[in-house]
């Protein structure tokens, strides 16, 4: 009995291949959203597999996610490229978002707990002490969770990959664009956004999040639309 234990705990250490996954994949896809890997690097399988500790084929597997996400590309006789989104593409994906924003709060809106909504705070909290020191890469990195906050509420399993996948391709852009927005001022705009969508959620009013977030969304585009071309 000791011994099955003992084997119980010691798997209990070993990572599943899910969650060997999904460590990969967060660290790519954040690496390349939040510009550290730039577009136009080149990604080895052989060199990720070696710094993961790892085989290349959850590495291969990855990167084939972050391809069908449009963040990579595979380009014959060089290898994997981190992709470059171009206006164009830019423009039809805002209003794609900006269509489907108002349906996070009409289909299935997952309820909030109490812990849910604390996490909310905790990021207005980390926006206030940011803006005494703001950076670009930190307010990227406090946009991104949010969104994983707003994504969460999403009950509509195939709503939420569509607007997962769409905020994965546009989100570079904010950061390449941000020196000619306004540090501050963006910082303003998104607590604004994250104390109205935390007020809604704390009386249930889940269509009222939706509306928020196509506003801000809208807000946001304008503003890049201004500088990006």
């Amino acid at each position: 009995m000791p011994q099955a234990d003992e084997t119980s705990a010691v798997d209990q250490t070993i990572p599943s291949a899910k969650e060997r996954f999904d460590r990969i994949y967060n660290t790519l896809r954040d690496r390349i959203c939040l510009l550290e890997y730039a577009p136009g690097s080149r990604l080895s399988e052989e060199e990720l597999a070696k710094q993961f500790a790892t085989s290349r084929t959850p590495v291969r597997r990855v990167l084939a996610r972050l391809e069908s996400e449009g963040l990579v590309e595979s380009v014959h006789g060089v290898g994997t490229i981190v992709t470059d989104p171009d206006i164009a593409e830019l423009i039809e994906i805002y209003h794609l978002r900006l269509e489907l924003a108002a349906l996070v709060g009409k289909l299935n809106p997952t309820p909030r707990t109490q812990e849910d909504l604390d996490r909310i705070r905790t990021l207005i909290r980390r926006c206030d002490a940011e803006m005494r020191h703001p950076s670009q890469r930190s307010f990227l990195r406090l946009n991104m969770d949010f969104y994983w906050e707003i994504s969460a509420m999403t009950g509509n399993r195939a709503l939420r990959e569509i607007n997962e996948r769409l905020y994965l391709k546009v989100v570079r852009v904010v950061l390449k664009t941000m020196p000619q927005l306004g540090l501050i001022e963006e910082y303003q705009a998104f607590r604004n956004e994250m104390q109205a969508v935390l007020e809604a959620a704390e009386i249930g009013d889940w269509e009222a999040i939706g509306f928020i977030r196509r506003a801000h969304l809208s807000m946001s585009f304008n503003r890049i639309m201004k500088y990006a071309q």
